[in-house]
């Protein structure tokens, strides 16, 4: 099998992951500040390694406000409708995911915010004149993703944090997409990650990295293991955002993963995809009839490759890939505004092909190989 669905989720994890995963089953989970006991200090020693390795990572000089969650999704929940009073203005770009665009509906219509859609193009550039105006309009909080699940194209995320912070705009950070991939150029006020995507760990795990000034309301109140005197949520980070039994398991096999990337090195990594990535990018080019969308050969990018086909069925074209063994994905990837942005929309989304870090070239050279069987 040739796994090109890495944009959805990684595989196979990071080396070490499953066996940490099941020492922490096996040897016996115990509740992370929840007892004196060995088995529950050895969880709470897990679960503060785990953290100090994420932050680490992230370049967050301040681990207690790394709050670890059960996906990106919870986490971009937990920054929009804890952070985002009635009556508020959100400016968004036009390729952000559902993640962000449900929750801000929702908000829409609940709560009367104002959405701001300032379009970006397939190369992850917005339109000046609109990123200009709204940013001019000083919307309570600015929402990016980091880079494109349907193109992987690179936002100019940097340039945007310098001008929302000498606005004084709020950024939420949707970095799914680019962390492990690429470095984070600006951490922003309220940045989003998963960890089973290019952190390479389980699923069920992700995490929300709160700024400076960043105080959401809890979406979640119970139990923590601390300040069992109050029925209040505790004010203590990362307790007051981290309520009920967390999934140890998942998080020792994230740190496992983090500490492959530490020892590998992004540098290594973002060569390595660059390579498989071009490689797979001038490949499909050259195929009859095939539109890639998004950034050029040589052009950043992290490693999405999005095509269409006029005049075929991508299901088909998905299916006969299938037959072969070759994972990809078809359709609107959770983002529709973005198929919307990129014009793609009408005709049912893109096949998308998302090779990582242990895809091969050979892979790459046989995948290539059969697209072209199924298309002449």
């Amino acid at each position: 099998m040739i796994y090109l669905d890495n944009a959805a989720t990684s595989h196979p994890k990071a080396p070490g992951v499953p066996a940490a995963v099941a020492r922490c089953l096996e040897d016996g989970a115990g509740s992370p500040g929840r007892g004196s006991h060995p088995l529950a200090l050895a969880a709470s020693r897990l679960l503060f390694e785990a953290r100090e390795a994420c932050a680490g990572f992230l370049g967050a000089p301040h681990s207690e406000r790394l709050i670890f969650t059960p996906n990106a999704t919870a986490a971009l929940n937990l920054a929009l409708l804890g952070s985002v009073p009635p009556g508020s203005l959100v400016a968004l770009s036009s390729l952000e995911h559902n993640s962000v665009l449900r929750p801000l509906r929702h908000l829409e219509a609940t709560r009367g915010v104002r959405l701001r859609v300032i379009p970006f193009d397939d190369r992850g550039c917005p339109e000046p004149a609109s990123l200009r105006e709204a940013l001019d309009q000083r919307p309570d909080l600015f929402v990016l993703t980091t880079a494109s699940n349907v193109t992987g194209a690179l936002t100019p995320v940097e340039d945007i944090a310098e001008q929302c912070r000498w606005r004084g705009i709020p950024l939420c950070l949707d970095a799914s997409q680019s962390v492990g991939h690429q470095p984070l150029p600006a951490l922003g006020d309220l940045l989003c990650f998963s960890g089973h995507k290019g952190l390479l760990g389980p699923a069920g795990t992700g995490g929300l990295l709160l700024g400076p000034e960043a105080w959401p309301e809890p979406l979640l109140f119970g139990g923590t293991g601390s300040a069992s005197d109050s029925e209040q949520p505790p004010e203590a980070l990362p307790d007051r955002f981290e309520p009920g039994t967390p999934n140890l398991p998942g998080l020792a096999g994230l740190h496992a993963a983090l500490q492959f990337l530490a020892a590998t090195g992004l540098p290594a990594i973002q060569a390595q995809e660059a390579a498989l990535g071009e490689e797979l990018l001038r490949g499909l080019l050259a195929l009859p009839g095939v539109v890639v969308h998004g950034p050029g050969p040589g052009q950043p990018r992290v490693p999405v490759f999005s095509l269409t086909l006029p005049g075929r069925d991508l299901g088909e074209v998905a299916l006969g890939l299938d037959r072969r063994g070759i994972c990809a994905r078809v359709g609107l990837h959770c983002a529709p505004a973005a198929h919307r942005s990129l014009g793609t929309f009408a005709g049912g989304g893109t096949l998308r092909f998302s090779p990582g870090f242990f895809t091969t070239p050979q892979e790459i050279h046989d995948t290539l190989e059969a697209m072209e069987a199924i298309l002449t």
